[in-house]
């Protein structure tokens, strides 16, 4: 069903139509693709757009279980988006991290960061860089502001 070559798939136990359900309804350009029922009528394999990313979700069993091994980034551009993201990823029993990460509800790992993180961590100049740094090293949700006065501190 994917149209495109590479296509994340996380196993879930029994939650997989309820996982990309809920990623479908946080992200704008989302949807359901296919659901394909299993032997007890529920779920087996979901095929979800997050984007326009493609992934499958699957209710594999309690064999397997997500980590902080693999996590999904979303790139922002906005405080605004990476307070939306953090508040709708965290809701109903997910989980903070650090620098930017966190666990949602169903145990996947997600990465919010803000596009300027990139740019400012790579500044040419190794103190403007490394202040960044320090500064992201101390927030679970990245904050653009304190990030954006580390980096023009002189």
């Amino acid at each position: 069903m994917a149209s495109q070559k590479i296509t994340p798939f996380l196993w879930f136990d029994t939650q997989a139509e309820p996982a990309a359900r809920f990623y479908t309804s946080i992200f704008k350009n989302s949807k359901i693709l296919n659901v394909t029922p299993g032997p007890n009528g529920s779920a087996m394999v979901v095929n979800f757009q997050v984007e326009g990313q493609e992934l499958i979700a699957l209710n594999g069993g309690p064999t397997h279980r997500l980590n902080e091994a693999f996590s999904l980034v979303v790139n922002c551009h906005t405080q605004e988006e990476v307070d939306h993201y953090w508040t709708k990823l965290i809701a109903d029993g997910g989980t903070e991290s650090m620098c930017g990460w966190l666990k949602d509800k169903f145990g996947l790992s997600w990465q919010i960061v803000p596009v300027q993180l990139g740019r400012f961590l790579s500044d040419k100049d190794p103190q403007r860089a490394g202040r960044v740094m320090q500064a992201m090293l101390q927030m679970k949700k990245i904050d653009i502001a304190t990030l954006e006065r580390a980096h023009q501190k002189s």
